[in-house]
């Protein structure tokens, strides 16, 4: 498995795209966004330009997108 990067939120945004996903809402500092033909969400924290944290960004492609870290990270 390859090494997770520092992502930041729109990095994170940007391929969450590519995989069909859209924006729904935002409230405060959470982006929710979902997919409307596999009806999947995810939750993307956005907080100021900082990095998302690693542990959370495994379970966002993992457990929200359904994908493996190395589809993820062809899609970056």
């Amino acid at each position: 498995m390859k090494k997770l990067p520092s992502l930041k939120a729109r990095e994170v945004v940007g391929a969450l795209k590519k995989f069909g996903f859209t924006e729904d809402r935002q409230k405060g500092g959470h982006l929710v966004m979902v997919n409307n033909s596999t009806k999947r969400r995810t939750v993307i924290p956005v907080h100021g330009g900082k990095d998302i944290k690693k542990f959370l960004l495994k379970k966002i492609i993992e457990e929200d997108l359904g994908v493996s870290v190395e589809e993820f990270l062809k899609m970056l």
